[in-house]
């Protein structure tokens, strides 16, 4: 594959600090501590980058997110978060890892008065200076936090925040369940790292029928995340909603038994891979949301799911088609990438969150797939 004329010929600072974080630990990180320095080393990893990574454009961008598609994704979704607001009482919404901020516009551009304070927590100064050059007409309401608050209220927004969270790598050989780390290769060798598995006694959160060999993963970090939110959350006086959007699947289908070579993948110049292990820094690295877990640990912080359902039927069943009328054919033929089985329609999921009693959303009064969780 030709490597994209933005891209940096390589990062030596970066593969020298996972090295020191390597002989720390004794020769072997585990995947999820890997994948935490390949995407997020403060000035070194891949959301460190100065490019342009989010996008349409292969020559200058990996891969696109729904809000860069067009209007449509933000101006539907603007119709729960107005609902969601009303239930709250509140007119605060918060964002975790807003990308290029083009979600962040579409909402505050469509729900107006509704909102007078936009948060974003995001970890990325990169993304943080172009999100603030988008948002510049919206600058009076607009902050930015890269850590937790002591209180979050109002609603809270996700897109595709999930999937970019490190796992773990488990692999079954022979019966026998191993975490799968890395290692410095052999001199010599093409690629700088390699995989090495260690006997461990953790497990996939439910039986894979077979005996055949099995690398799958699992989300510890993400679970963490919605404890954390959901314990902030729960401070404050008011109910808040949480609405978050990512592929993935519920956990029967997550662990699989035909899904036996895991959903870990790669994103560069709009092509994907499987080896994470290479170009480590230059290109996006995510993994499939086990959404059962999500909902499960919500419920355990004291959350109620709310809803959970394909992108597709929540983004119809929100009003997403009377928004395409007058469209180009080409402008119809992209924002109907949003809700097309074999597009994003099918593959990305949305589950929404509450604190307080429980009641139904926009979005979910046809085709809510709660009990299939």
């Amino acid at each position: 594959m030709n490597v994209p004329p933005f891209s940096p010929p390589s990062t030596p600072a970066l593969q020298r600090l996972i090295e020191r974080a390597m002989a720390s630990a004794g020769g072997w990180l585990g995947f999820d501590r890997f994948m935490a320095l390949a995407l997020y080393a403060p000035g070194l990893g891949y959301y460190s980058r100065q490019d342009r990574f989010i996008g349409t454009d292969p020559t200058r961008s990996d891969f696109v997110t729904a809000p860069t598609l067009g209007p449509w994704f933000g101006r539907t979704l603007a119709q729960p978060v107005r609902q969601a607001l009303a239930h709250t009482g509140g007119d605060t919404v918060w964002e975790f890892g807003a990308g290029t901020g083009d979600l962040a516009l579409q909402l505050l551009d469509h729900l107006g008065d509704a909102v007078q304070r936009y948060t974003i927590i995001e970890l990325s100064g990169t993304l943080r200076e172009r999100q603030q050059a988008t948002l510049h007409a919206h600058a009076h309401k607009v902050q930015w936090l890269s850590e937790w608050p002591d209180v979050v209220d109002g609603v809270v927004v996700g897109n595709e925040v999930i999937d970019a969270m490190p796992v773990q790598l488990l692999q079954r050989r022979q019966g026998q369940w191993h975490e799968r780390g890395v290692v410095a290769a052999a001199p010599g060798a093409e690629c700088a790292w390699a995989w090495q598995d260690r006997p461990c006694t953790n497990q996939p959160p439910m039986d894979i029928d077979g005996e055949h060999d099995y690398l799958t993963e699992v989300h510890p970090q993400a679970e963490a995340f919605v404890h954390s939110l959901a314990e902030r959350m729960l401070r404050s006086q008011r109910p808040g909603v949480v609405i978050l959007v990512d592929y993935g699947f519920p956990e029967s289908e997550y662990y699989h038994p035909q899904r036996h070579m895991g959903t870990v993948m790669c994103h560069r110049a709009h092509r994907a891979d499987s080896d994470p292990l290479s170009d480590v820094g230059l290109k996006d690295i995510t993994a499939h949301v086990n959404f059962t877990g999500l909902a499960l640990a919500a419920q355990d912080a004291g959350l109620q799911v709310l809803g959970y359902t394909s992108q597709a039927n929540y983004l119809l069943n929100c009003g997403i088609l009377p928004l395409l009328g007058g469209l180009s054919v080409a402008q119809r033929h992209t924002a109907l990438t949003l809700v097309h089985e074999h597009e994003m329609g099918e593959l990305f999921k949305v589950l929404v969150l509450g604190s307080g009693p429980a009641w139904t959303p926009i979005g979910f009064e046809h085709g809510d797939r709660t009990h299939a969780l």
